[in-house]
């Protein structure tokens, strides 16, 4: 049996075909398109660092006590340990004693300037009558001169009463000086985190004996978090210092912890083995630094440990070289 096409049906047909066509041109160009304008997402593996503080006294002494464990969040200041100070206490007591001698001291030589300045007036004062006297015959050149010796030993009583004064004031000034150094050596004994975290050691116990720069405990800093990753040559020539990215861990792949690109390394070095490479042939690599806010950072500060294996993900700031592919994979797209 043959079949016809009606005139008509054939020239609809053909526009449907037409429209069809061209529809799909177009979406075909506008798929191309939103590619080639999506920014390019690299991605490598890492494990999370965090920053380590030894907590190490400056004295050499014994640990009088610890007030913190294994485990515990301390903040800004907050009292890690205290070191004996029982010496230090008695040097201090024996220098503000010092200080008040020479307090003492400087008022006593004080006071004596002062008998000494009214000597030497009066005995300036005699000296003047007696050159009249001489003048007028009155009394011998013998005379004038023992007034004249009385007058410059009182003006020399003078001087060495200034000049006591003078070291009272040096005295007291170095008692003050050691009373400064004692009292910060004696703070100093007294052991706080420097910034807010968690204890991770504890390394001594109270009674032990430790050398100078002997450490007490480590402190990890919860608000500073950050994860090294390294890309590809290929990739790594368009990262930029605060490119945006994202970190994943292995421990909760469903959260992604936003991030910013802190470090690019100025050079390539052979990958690590323990770094997941997509080809052999990647041998050199560049180091990134993926660090966390401090506020991120002290929000997740219970998930966040150390050496935590993951994924780090960086939105790049300029497009794509035109060699390099035009599609992430699904996994790399799905960390934003």
């Amino acid at each position: 049996m043959k079949f016809s096409l009606h005139p008509y049906r054939g020239f609809v047909l053909g526009a449907l075909v037409s429209a069809l066509t061209v529809s799909g041109a177009w979406a075909t160009w506008g798929v191309l398109r939103s590619e080639e304008a999506a920014p390019k997402i690299v991605s490598g593996n890492g494990r999370l660092d965090v920053q380590r503080i030894e907590i190490a006294t400056k004295f050499p002494g014994q640990v009088q006590t610890i007030a913190v464990h294994e485990g515990d969040l301390v903040n800004v200041g907050d009292m890690i340990a205290q070191m004996d100070t029982t010496d230090l206490q008695r040097q201090l007591d024996g220098v503000v004693a010092m200080r008040q001698r020479a307090t003492q001291a400087m008022a006593r030589a004080q006071g004596e300037v002062r008998v000494q300045s009214l000597k030497a007036k009066v005995a300036q004062m005699d000296f003047d009558n007696a050159v009249k006297m001489r003048d007028d015959t009155l009394i011998s050149e013998s005379e004038l001169k023992k007034r004249q010796a009385q007058r410059d030993g009182e003006a020399g009583g003078v001087h060495i009463a200034t000049s006591a004064v003078g070291e009272a004031k040096a005295a007291q000034a170095e008692a003050e000086a050691g009373i400064a150094r004692l009292k910060n050596a004696i703070a100093d004994h007294t052991l706080k985190a420097p910034v807010g975290g968690r204890i991770e050691y504890r390394v001594v116990e109270p009674g032990s004996v430790i050398p100078a720069g002997g450490r007490v405990a480590t402190l990890v800093d919860t608000s500073q978090v950050h994860m090294t990753i390294f890309l590809p040559t290929k990739v790594a020539g368009q990262v930029r210092v605060g490119d945006e990215a994202r970190i994943v861990l292995d421990a909760a792949p469903d959260l992604r912890l936003p991030a910013k690109v802190s470090f690019v390394s100025a050079d390539a070095q052979f990958t690590p083995k323990h770094v997941e490479t997509a080809s052999e042939r990647e041998k050199l690599s560049f180091r990134v630094k993926l660090s966390l806010s401090p506020e991120v950072a002290l929000t997740h500060a219970g998930l966040l440990k150390g050496g935590l294996t993951g994924n780090g993900f960086v939105r790049l700031s300029e497009p794509p070289a035109a060699t390099e592919s035009k599609t992430a994979d699904a996994r790399t797209a799905s960390a934003w």
